[in-house]
Order: structure tokens, then C-alpha cells, then sequence
């Protein structure tokens, strides 16, 4: 495990900042090479609540198969607000089984800067969704820090924490629609020079990010008021988990429930399940960097859940 007195790598791709544990040009691509792709064989359920109950018997399972505390990171969106209500559920009923005192929860993405009781923050969502009895049973809820003048500061404590802990027993995660049916995963984005070992990045926002950032927040009943809607789209910058902190993941779970909301995940979720992955070092990266959402292929312990119109 690592100690909370690790410093990550600081590697500079335009303007795109990384933090990573190793920087060698030399060792990305020896890791990236010992990665096996893998088909992703998607699972069908009916309905967005289907999927949630889903997402909750992974977490039990992991409770069910590992002694102590279980560190998760939450999805934000519609991808999971199924699950947010069953878990607000379980809390508001006193939380019988103790899963919830077992948790360590992390947020896996943002937008900065945002003031943190902004209603267009994840933290708030997760907070209207899972509501406040939820998160004092949890054993700790991390988010990422996006009201700091020094963004990168604060997200180094917020890895050497995850890192003391020994890292996510589950990402959950979703996916999301890009131009050119690529697609982001967390808030990694194309072309931002990400590569497998790094651990978080900053990069600059683009409006189709706030753009798809407001709509789901909107889609998903969030009431946004004008205040809130004008700061969003001054952000600058997404704060974001990388590729190393989703392929070290003890599990992935991927959920896709809003292609009705968001048409364009039915293109950009085909193309991840389609694309022939390369066998030589240089195009893989490159695969992986214009479209990241490619990253759930190399990941050895996947479930991904979606709905019936993700495919049609």
C-alpha cells in the first residue's frame, strides 16, 4: 500500500496536466503492452431500476467477499441514480446489514472552479439523491475539492487518501458520448495525452462537456437555477480520476441507462464494443487516447450494464 505521504508525477501534455506514480515514456508503454484486450459483453436489463438493484448486489458482493471497509467511487449523472435511491433507501431504514458504516466513498470527477454547494456539483446531486442520512452512515465521503485556489494541491491529498486506503475495491462508472462516436470515461477526455499510469488529471473544459454536464443534471430532475447554470459554464477546467486509478480497480461496474437523453452513447458505446484493438504500442496508445472510453476493454473484472435502446 502506499503511504499518504506520496507525491505523484506532475507530466504536462499541452494543456492538460497529469499526476502520475511513473513518468518514463519507457514504462507506460511496457504496462500498456502487458495489458490484455478483451471483448466487452455488455449485460441487458429492463429498466433503469433493474440496473440499479444491479449496482447494489455488486456492492454487496463485495462486502459479502471482503473483511473490513470497501472504498468506492460513486458515478455521478443518470448512470446511477437508481442505485443513489436504493442506498438512501437502506439509510433512511437504519442501514440493518452495516453495509454502509463499511464504506469509504470518493467522487471521481468535477468541474472547477464550482463552489462546492453549487447545484450543479456532484456533491449536491449525491446529496439530493442519497440523502443526508446516508452520509452519516458512511465511514468517510471524499470529494474532489473544486472551491480551492490550488487545484492540484488538493487533489494530491485527495490521492494519497484513496492510496492510504489501498485503493477501489469498486469503480463505478459510465460512459460518455464524445465527437466522432469517441467517449469519455470519468471525465477523461480525447486527445487530452492521458496514458495508463496516470492516476488523476486537470484539463481544460470544453463547452460540449458543459454543455452534456448541464443537460444530465437537468435530465436527471436536478432544479438548476439560473446562478448556478451561469457559474457552470464559466468553469475552466475538469478534475478528473485517470486511466491508472480505473485499471487498478479491484472491479469496474459500468452503467449506461440515458441514450434516450443522450443518443449519441448508442454510436460511441458500439464503436468501444467494435474497434479491433492494435498490438503495438505506439497505435494502442493512440486508440486509447482519442477514445478513452476503450479503457473498460482492459480491465480484467467488468461488469457493464446498460439498457435495451443503448443498442438499437
Amino acid at each position: 500500500m502506499t503511504t499518504p505521504s506520496t507525491i505523484f508525477t506532475r507530466r504536462v501534455v499541452g494543456d492538460n496536466v497529469w499526476l502520475a506514480r511513473r513518468a518514463s515514456d519507457e514504462e507506460a508503454r511496457t504496462e500498456l503492452m502487458a495489458l490484455t484486450a478483451r471483448e466487452l459483453r455488455p449485460e441487458i436489463l429492463d429498466t433503469e431500476e433493474s440496473v440499479g438493484r444491479a449496482m447494489l448486489e455488486e456492492l454487496e458482493a463485495a462486502a459479502r467477499e471482503k473483511d473490513g471497509d470497501l472504498v468506492i467511487a460513486l458515478l455521478g449523472g443518470r448512470g446511477a441514480q437508481a442505485l443513489h435511491r436504493l442506498l438512501g433507501e437502506r439509510a433512511r431504514g437504519g442501514d440493518r446489514s452495516g453495509l454502509l458504516s463499511r464504506l469509504h466513498v470518493f467522487t471521481q470527477d468535477a468541474l472547477a472552479p464550482l463552489r462546492m454547494e453549487s447545484g450543479l456539483s456532484f456533491v449536491r446531486d449525491f446529496e439530493r439523491l442519497l440523502g443526508a442520512d446516508f452520509f452519516r452512515h458512511v465511514k468517510s465521503f471524499t470529494p474532489m475539492q473544486t472551491d480551492t485556489p490550488d487545484l492540484e494541491a488538493a487533489m494530491q491529498s485527495y490521492l494519497q487518501k484513496l492510496d492510504a486506503l489501498g485503493g477501489l475495491d469498486i469503480f463505478f462508472l459510465g460512459h460518455g458520448p464524445e465527437a466522432d462516436d469517441a467517449s469519455h470515461l470519468a471525465y477523461i477526455k480525447p486527445n487530452s495525452g492521458a496514458i495508463v499510469a496516470d492516476v488523476a488529471g486537470i484539463i481544460p473544459i470544453s463547452s460540449s462537456i458543459l454543455e452534456h454536464h448541464i443537460t444530465k443534471f437537468k435530465a436527471g430532475g436536478s432544479e438548476v437555477n439560473p446562478d448556478d447554470e451561469a457559474e457552470c459554464r464559466s468553469a475552466t477546467h475538469i478534475l478528473t480520476l485517470g486511466p491508472a486509478a480505473i485499471l487498478n480497480a479491484r472491479r469496474i461496474v459500468q452503467s449506461v441507462v440515458d441514450a434516450d437523453t443522450a443518443p449519441a452513447k448508442r454510436r460511441s458505446f458500439r464503436r468501444v464494443l467494435e474497434t479491433k484493438i492494435a498490438n503495438d504500442a505506439e497505435t494502442r496508445a493512440r486508440q486509447l487516447d482519442e477514445n478513452p472510453g476503450l479503457l473498460v476493454r482492459f480491465h480484467p473484472n467488468v461488469r457493464s450494464l446498460i439498457l435495451p435502446n443503448v443498442l438499437s
